[in-house]
C-alpha cells in the first residue's frame, strides 16, 4: 500500500469530487503528455490512500485540515471511465444542479487522453469538504505544502486511518467549500456553455 499526500487548493466539488456515492479523482494530479512526469493519478494503484489537505487560499480549508481522504477501489482510464455506465451520472451536465455542474467524467479528446490519462475511484471515503478535520500534531507530517505531492510512511498511516474511523464514518460528510458560490456565479461560462477555466483543476496543482 501506498499513501500519497497532497494539497486541494480549491475545493469545489469538482478535483475530487464526492457526489453519487462514489468519490473520484480525474481531472486533477494527472498528467497532460508523456513529456510531463508521472502524477497521482497515473502512480495510485487499487489498495493505495489518497489524502488531500487544505490550501492557503479562501477556496480552500486553510493548513493543517484533512478535505477528504479515499482508498483508491479501481483505477480506470478516461475512456473506461466515460463508457462505463456506472459513472454516466459523473458526466458533466452544464445547466444541471450543482453536483451535476461539478461532473468528472468529460469525454476524452484525443488518443493520449483516452489511454494514459486515468480516474481513481473509491467507494471507501471520508470528505469533509467545507467542514475539513483538524489534524492531529502528531500527524501534521503528513501534511504536504505546496504544488505536487508527497508519499507518507504506509506504516506511520495505520494510526492516521483509525484516529480517522473513529472521528467519522466514511462517505461525504460535508458540501464542498466552493459550494457557496452562487447559482449566477455558475452560469457565467465561456462561449463553449461550460464554467470558467477558475472553476477547473490544473494537473499541475
Amino acid at each position: 500500500m501506498k499513501v500519497y499526500s497532497y494539497v486541494v487548493e480549491h475545493d469545489n466539488g469538482y478535483a475530487p469530487n464526492p457526489y453519487f456515492k462514489v468519490c473520484t479523482l480525474c481531472r486533477c494530479k494527472y498528467r497532460k503528455s508523456r513529456r510531463k512526469p508521472k502524477n497521482i493519478v497515473e502512480l495510485a494503484d487499487v489498495g493505495d490512500w489518497v489524502i488531500g489537505t487544505g490550501g492557503a487560499s479562501d477556496r480552500s480549508a486553510g493548513h493543517e485540515k484533512l478535505v477528504y481522504a479515499m482508498r483508491v477501489d479501481e483505477w480506470l482510464t478516461r475512456e473506461e471511465y466515460f463508457s462505463d455506465k456506472r459513472f454516466a451520472q459523473k458526466k458533466p451536465v452544464w445547466a444541471g444542479t450543482y453536483e451535476q455542474a461539478r461532473g468528472d467524467n468529460e469525454a476524452p479528446r484525443n488518443e493520449f487522453e483516452k489511454r494514459n490519462q486515468f480516474a481513481l475511484i473509491s467507494r471507501h471515503f471520508y470528505y469533509f469538504g467545507a467542514s475539513a478535520l483538524a489534524i492531529p500534531k502528531r500527524f501534521k507530517n503528513f501534511e504536504k505544502k505546496g504544488p505536487g505531492f508527497r508519499y507518507v510512511d504506509s506504516a506511520k498511516f495505520v494510526p492516521f486511518l483509525e484516529w480517522l474511523k473513529k472521528e467519522s464514518k466514511p462517505g461525504k460528510r460535508s458540501e464542498p467549500r466552493g459550494k457557496v458560490v452562487t447559482r449566477e456565479d455558475l452560469s457565467a461560462s465561456r462561449a463553449d456553455g461550460k464554467p470558467k477555466g477558475s472553476e477547473r483543476c490544473k494537473s499541475s496543482c
